[in-house]
């Protein structure tokens, strides 16, 4: 199936929505840190408290309560409201008050910046453990890239948010609240009205701004994982870009998604960087505007304490301060939502649903052929089966046995692909199957391990239902060996032991002489030791094809699947690999899927696919006297892939 990018093109978030994520968040926060979280509001608001407070001790105390009786009077006794003291002691008060509020502020910005770490270290934790849960057909619709992006891009934003953004905003919250009853308690209503004016003024200005510039926040969150996902889709096809000469296509898609993302983000700036300037300007010019009406005041005999004023220009400022800040930052508070958005639907998707009950357990054979379950290692596996109706729970031996009967599958719902699928693979019998592109080959395989959920019919191993056997047992049971490698960045060794590890260095060894592949090992730098990195891109394709075939061998799985497993070895190469193949299938149960039909004439039987249904099956003798489909692909010389 064709995967697609997730949407880049956005809805804005509505309130209920950005609520819900800023609770999760919030959440996911004092759950992980309840301690540090409290400690933080706490030093928060001394820190804000403390500013407040030495905005009001400048003017009504230091001014009005002591230097102006002082100056009307030297000898004049001074006294901070009722309780006697001098300008020096006022003055070590105010420090430690100042000094107190430096170290909260201090001690803050080291607890959420711990808090805003450890909770992105967490949230890729659980992004993670939630994509290995998520089925197949996730990742079917989404480009990789996307899917990145939501580890590096989203969740980093949200990282900048709790370390940056939330204690602005809750430092914001408590001084403009400390401010605005620090006002009240001086009772100057005229002074007062002028702040909440501006206040008005200024609340009209950012909700405007920010209504239009939040939607391309959203937007520019979303292109640009679009955007990772399409450069990640070049680099992987950087050969086939140069080989069909489409580099100037591939630059043309990228430049109009690069261009998008540029449009989004210079809008979203552009009225972002508007909302700074703006809200200082009009803070400024409400400080200019409380000096002239508290001097106007004070010159016509209504208010009677200068410092007082002076309080109000600062009280005023510490209350509209905040809201310039926060203007300044609400974009990266709506990108962090949008990132939250993108983080938590991915956490939301879906897992893969496994009902399965019956397990592998390690067995030994109690003397009469029976399978006995054990706690170590046997190399020998049985199927723990627990009844449902109180018989109590059998064990039955690990054969390699595939039926179907009657299979139906669709990829998308009402679109099928497989029709009446029925076959018998007994224990030991190699299962091929042709057929031209699209006919469902693959598929039935992905069927087997319940990569996906067939339709209708049923599918039963060892006469099991597969639908009981639990998946993570299922796929173990079951080794694979894909056309497209998928090598690790590790050591040989620990690449081919990847199925199987409790394989020792000398199984590791037997299945890479089994597959062919010890010899060119052993002239790699560190023989097995050596390190793949980038997906083993130093390995020629058929030495990374020959690597996973050793894998599915140390694995020694009783059924085997086969998907294409040397197209990308040469003629000469197969040769020595089909010696291997041969020895790793005998005895197992394999299904192959072929191009080259040399490679399954002497397979048990043959099956021959053609739009989701089998129309042909038999020997490799039988199907070419029946003069049909197979006669024609074998006498055409090649099966095209699926």
């Amino acid at each position: 199936m064709p995967r697609n990018s997730m949407n880049p093109h956005a809805r804005k978030l509505t309130f209920r929505e950005s609520f819900a994520i800023f609770r999760r968040i919030f959440g996911l926060m004092f759950k992980s840190y309840p301690g540090f979280l409290i400690l933080a509001i706490i030093c928060i608001l001394v820190s804000s408290g403390a500013g407040v407070l030495g905005n009001v001790f400048v003017g009504d105390v230091l001014i009005d309560q002591f230097i102006l009786p002082i100056v009307a009077d030297p000898n004049a006794s001074t006294s901070l409201y009722g309780i006697p003291m001098d300008l020096s002691t006022l003055i070590f008060l105010m420090a430690g008050i100042y000094l107190v509020g430096v170290g909260c502020a201090y001690a803050y910005q080291i607890l959420v910046s711990q808090i805003g770490q450890g909770t992105q270290k967490k949230l890729r934790d659980q992004v993670f453990e939630r994509m290995e849960q998520l089925p197949l057909s996730y990742f079917d619709r989404r480009a990789f890239g996307d899917v990145m992006s939501v580890y590096t891009n989203d969740i980093d934003t949200l990282r900048e948010m709790i370390s940056r953004v939330l204690p602005m905003l809750v430092t914001s919250i408590v001084t403009m609240i400390a401010s605005m009853a620090a006002m009240i308690a001086l009772q100057e209503w005229p002074l007062i009205l002028v702040v909440l004016a501006f206040l008005v003024i200024i609340l009209v200005v950012v909700l405007s701004v920010t209504k239009r510039s939040s939607k391309y926040f959203i937007a520019q969150q979303r292109i640009l994982g679009a955007t990772n996902g399409y450069i990640e889709e070049m680099i992987s096809g950087q050969k086939v870009i140069k080989v069909f000469n489409h580099e100037t296509q591939t630059k043309e898609g990228f430049d109009t998604l690069n261009e998008e993302l540029c449009k989004n983000t210079t809008k979203a700036v552009q009225f972002s960087n508007i909302l700074g300037p703006v809200v200082n300007n009009l803070a400024n010019i409400q400080y200019v505007v409380i000096a002239l009406i508290g001097g106007l005041a004070i010159a016509y005999g209504f208010m009677a304490k200068p410092g007082v004023i002076l309080s109000y220009m600062q009280l005023g400022r510490s209350f509209t301060m905040p809201i310039s800040q926060l203007a300044m930052n609400i974009n990266m508070l709506i990108m962090a939502l949008a990132g939250g958005q993108r983080i938590f639907e991915l956490m939301d998707a879906t897992p893969e649903v496994d009902k399965g009950y019956v397990t592998l357990v390690n067995a030994e054979d109690d003397g009469s052929g029976n399978p006995v379950p054990c706690d170590h290692y046997t190399g020998k596996w049985a199927w723990k089966h627990p009844h449902t109706d109180g018989s109590g729970t059998t064990f039955k031996w690990l054969r390699g046995k595939i039926n179907l009967y009657d299979v139906d599958f669709g990829y998308v719902p009402g679109k099928t692909v497989l029709h009446d699928i029925t076959l018998y693979a007994e224990p030991g019998q190699k299962v091929a199957f042709v057929g031209p592109t699209g006919a469902g080959k693959t598929t039935i395989t992905n069927l087997l391990n319940r990569f996906y959920d067939i339709e209708d019919g049923k599918i039963r191993f060892d006469d099991i239902n597969i639908n009981k056997i639990q998946k993570h047992d299922l796929r173990r049971a079951m080794g694979m060996v894909l056309q497209e490698t998928n090598l690790f960045t590790d050591t040989v060794r620990e690449n081919i032991r990847y199925g199987n590890p409790n394989a020792t260095d000398e199984d590791v060894v037997r299945a890479a002489q089994l597959a062919n592949a010890d010899n060119f090992i052993r002239m790699l730098p560190n023989g097995y030791d050596t390190v793949l990195e980038g997906a083993g891109s130093g390995l020629s394709q058929g030495q990374r094809q020959l690597i996973s075939i050793a894998r599915a061998a140390c694995a020694n799985p009783p059924v085997l699947i086969l998907d294409e497993a040397t197209s990308s070895i040469d003629s000469r190469t197969e040769a020595l690999v089909q010696k291997g193949m041969d020895a790793i299938m005998k005895g197992r149960t394999v299904f192959v899927i072929a191009h080259r039909l040399s490679t399954i004439q002497n397979s048990d039987v043959i099956m021959v696919l053609e739009q989701g249904r089998i129309i042909e099956r038999g020997t490799h003798t039988s199907l070419l006297e029946q003069k049909g489909k197979y006669h024609q692909l074998y006498t055409g010389g090649k099966v095209t892939e699926e």
